[in-house]
């Protein structure tokens, strides 16, 4: 006799069964396998460029104090001596580099230093340091030859270029996959707090990296996302992007105080150096659409105009342009450090007054998003515990590149890379889909490669023996397999 409905106990129709509990536990285990699958070729490719960006940021950070000691052999001026017309001071800088026009005139931020003079011609730039009470030349250099600037270009793009840049940028899309997948991994389950949230302490041996690995990964993870998305418009193609989708969506050309990688450095070079087109060049009876030779202008507004603007204490550094292909008129900027203390300014050469000014809240909204992040990036924002803030995270993205490194030594098979075997009947539930899907689209270069490398898995590596096994892609036991390894 069939039992009713209406005999059965209350928890007999809602209570899994054994075996829903064992299939739900497969599927965690699939699901955690393609993660760590996941987080395993991250962090392969990664590590080699999270350990040089880490440890050349953590030297950028300081920026401003290294460029301060290195100027301050030039630093040695009268203080209460009279000054030299700051004319007279561009035309010994424009002596000492012959063929070039000023770029740039850098005010002197004490009253002992020297004034800095920024001239350059096509994509050459050079900074030449005068005695502004002698107008005499105490030294000069290329711009891409200062400790900084290298340090800048090591940095971002690996001293190589467009190609250095794009690696750089492939490589911090994938740290964030990386740093994505770990979370998962060694997120604390349950009540499970230590080895994750704390270490351990009074272990050796792999416990000791696992926990290294899983304590700095947990504490440093949120910063270093936050590290890499403020990095991103800088990079060549993800900034380039934004900059190219901002400017179709506008209806005037888009201005932005920062580079999209060398070729768009270059670019904003050239038009400091180029010709102009407008009547405020300095050079009477001139038509406004007849070009002016940069060679030509007069300099005489800047000794109005420095004076002017020195009364107006901007952050420092605080730079006076002449009219040029990038602005028609005379202008002033900030350059601090500190993005959002940045102010532009358009004069008026013949009484040095201000025609126009731009501070950082009149700035577009995103702009000023991107400020806040780029000074935080630098370690500008929020002073010395910024840098600080910048070497902790950093350092622990070294520990982490260097844990991980020592935890897969350790645990490596004989005779194969150490990869996550895959398993045939592993499939992707949707949410998964849906962040690797996101992913691609903000981070259109993670996207393309992620493309790539399945048609290379599923195409080519499966289907030669030799490295199907080598690279893990054979469904087959694993020591320390599933959510078990995770000790």
């Amino acid at each position: 006799m069939k039992p009713t409905t209406a005999t059965r106990r209350p928890d007999e129709s809602h209570a899994p069964s054994p075996s829903a509990h064992a299939s739900g536990a497969a599927r965690r285990a699939v699901l955690y396998r393609l993660i760590w699958r996941w987080h395993f070729y991250a962090g392969l490719f990664c590590i080699p460029f999270v350990l040089a960006l880490s440890l050349t940021g953590s030297v950028y950070l300081f920026r401003p104090q290294i460029d301060a000691w290195l100027d301050a052999p030039y630093n040695h001026v009268g203080a209460d001596a009279p000054r030299r017309p700051v004319s007279e001071q561009v035309r010994a800088a424009l002596a000492a580099v012959p063929g070039t026009v000023l770029n740039a005139y850098q005010l002197p931020e004490g009253p002992t230093h020297a004034a800095q003079v920024l001239v350059g011609k096509g994509n050459e730039l050079y900074r030449v340091y005068v005695d502004p009470v002698t107008a005499e030349v105490l030294h000069s250099v290329a711009e891409d030859q200062r400790f900084s600037r290298q340090l800048f270009h090591l940095h971002g793009e690996l001293l190589l270029g467009e190609t250095g840049s794009a690696l750089v940028e492939l490589a911090a899309c994938w740290t964030v996959v990386m740093l994505l997948t770990g979370l998962y991994l060694w997120w604390p389950r349950g009540n499970r707090l230590a080895g994750v949230v704390y270490p351990r302490l009074g272990r050796d041996g792999r416990l000791f990296w696992r926990d290294l690995h899983a304590v700095v990964g947990f504490w440093v993870s949120l910063f270093a996302l936050l590290l890499i998305l403020t990095g991103l418009p800088w990079a060549t193609f993800w900034g380039g992007a934004l900059r190219d989708l901002r400017q179709w969506a506008a209806d005037q050309p888009v201005q932005q105080d920062w580079t999209t990688g060398r070729a768009s450095e270059l670019a904003e070079r050239r038009a400091a150096n180029g010709a102009i087109h407008d009547e405020h060049a300095g050079m009477p009876g001139m038509r406004h659409d007849m070009p002016v030779p940069a060679a030509r202008l007069d300099y005489r507004p800047l000794d109005r105009l420095a004076p002017a603007v020195q009364a107006l204490a901007l952050p420092a550094p605080v730079l006076l342009a002449p009219p040029s292909a990038k602005a028609a008129n005379w202008t002033a900027r900030s350059d601090a450090a500190n993005r959002p203390l940045r102010v532009n300014l358009v004069l008026d050469p013949a009484d040095g007054s201000v025609l126009k000014r731009v501070d950082f809240a009149q700035r577009p909204l995103l702009d000023r998003v991107i400020g806040y992040g780029v000074a935080a990036h630098e370690g500008q924002l929020f002073g010395l515990a910024n840098q600080l803030l910048g070497v902790f995270v950093t350092l622990g993205l070294v520990i982490l590149s260097v844990s991980g490194l020592v935890l897969w030594w350790r645990r490596r098979p004989q005779g194969v890379l150490g990869a996550p075997p895959a398993k045939a009947e592993a499939r992707y539930p949707a949410l998964v889909l849906l962040i690797l899907a996101l992913l691609g689209l903000y981070m259109p270069l993670l996207g393309l490669s992620m493309l790539l490398l399945l048609l290379l898995e599923r195409g080519l590596l499966s289907r030669i023996p030799p490295l199907r096994r080598f690279l893990g892609l054979e469904p087959e036991a694993y020591p320390g397999d599933g959510a078990g390894s995770r000790l």
